[in-house]
């Protein structure tokens, strides 16, 4: 005997499409896209070995700020502090736009 099915509203259509309809694609978006960027500076900060005084030193900046560059949920983030972040580990900042 086959089990009824439930509807549901979103079957079908994609995740972003979710997001969109709930007013939440934007944030979600910036912390998603946040969240990789710091874990690939604490990667890169890593492998180089690093320490956070000597990252700061590097990008010309004091520890705090380097710890808001690298606190995924903090999305209030200068462009030109990531540029110096990824710099003082050998690395460049590759930002496009797409089509949505």
């Amino acid at each position: 005997m086959a089990t009824p099915r439930t509807t549901t509203p979103h079957r079908g259509s994609n995740f972003d499409d979710l997001l969109k309809e709930d007013g939440i694609y934007e944030a979600v978006q910036t912390r998603a896209l946040k969240r990789a960027l710091a874990e690939q500076l604490d990667d890169a900060m890593k492998a180089g070995k690093l320490s956070k005084v000597a990252m700061a030193q590097r990008m010309a900046t004091s520890r705090s700020q380097l710890d808001r560059v690298l606190d995924p949920p903090n999305v209030s983030v200068q462009l030109d502090t990531l540029l110096k972040a990824a710099n003082a580990v050998g690395k460049t900042v590759e930002i496009k736009l797409k089509r949505q």
